[in-house]
């Protein structure tokens, strides 16, 4: 008997996995061909083409679309760095424009440091007097005691203080009267009002109108000028004229910031 040829191979027939009876189609829909799925498939029962596809990049905000943040930030730390540093310069670059430019807001920051800084004292390095009465010069309002004084001899007479440098004044105590003792303040004439006319560096005036309680105690105005060369008062009131006494401001103390 001859040799017989084998038969040609037959190939098997793929097996179908049959569909379980409790899965039901009420999955979300195939991208690709349509076939509901149960939400938990990452593949269709169909078709096999992926179900979860990749989320794609979240949009960049807008400041990362300008110059130079509009990349997006790399694997590694510099350009992070970079990119903050930059902020933060532009940022400070914006207050220091807005400080320069926007006088209200560098009046509120000056007032801020005025509050929250300290003070001390200084004194002027000279006092001048329109008018004085004998015994009684412009410079015993600036000797740092009280029972001496410069004697106005009439209304309308003033008293400049100047100072070496430009600085930041931010307070004026005034003493009137002759003494600080109650019966002898009575008995001399002592100012009840004056305007302060504080000059700075550029020659920018500042005029304020004080107003004193007839006590022998320290008069304080707050304050708040910038550059500040000289302060003159002038004499606008006064309480216990009369018989040739002069107007007796006893002394004029001036704070700083620190």
């Amino acid at each position: 008997m001859g040799a017989v040829q084998p038969a040609a191979p037959i190939a098997r027939r793929p097996v179908v996995r049959p569909v379980e009876a409790d899965e039901e189609p009420d999955g979300p829909p195939c991208p690709a061909c349509g076939t509901p799925n149960l939400p938990d498939r990452r593949f269709c029962r169909r078709c096999a083409a992926p179900l979860q596809a990749r989320e794609g990049p979240k949009p960049l905000p807008w400041w990362r679309t300008v110059w130079p943040f509009r990349r997006r930030v790399r694997g590694g730390g510099t350009g992070r760095v970079l990119r903050r540093t930059l902020l933060v310069l532009v940022i400070v670059g914006l207050l220091f424009v807005g400080y320069l430019l926007l006088p209200a807001g560098r009046l509120l920051i000056e007032d801020v440091r005025d509050k929250k800084g300290g003070t001390e004292g200084i004194g002027p390095v000279k006092a001048t007097a329109s008018s004085a009465a004998p015994g009684h010069p412009a410079t015993e309002a600036i000797d740092g005691v009280t029972n001496t004084y410069w004697g106005a001899p009439a209304l309308g007479a003033s008293l400049t203080c100047s100072f070496d440098k430009p600085f930041r004044l931010v307070g004026v105590t005034v003493y009137t009267g002759v003494s600080k003792d109650p019966q002898e303040f009575r008995q001399g004439a002592r100012p009840t009002r004056a305007d302060m006319i504080v000059t700075t560096a550029d020659g920018d005036v500042h005029t304020r109108e004080l107003t004193f309680t007839d006590k022998p105690e320290p008069h304080t105005v707050r304050l708040g000028i910038s550059d500040v060369v000289s302060v003159r008062f002038v004499l606008t009131a006064a309480a216990g004229q009369g018989g040739g006494r002069p107007i007796a401001v006893a002394d004029v103390e001036f704070f700083k910031r620190t």
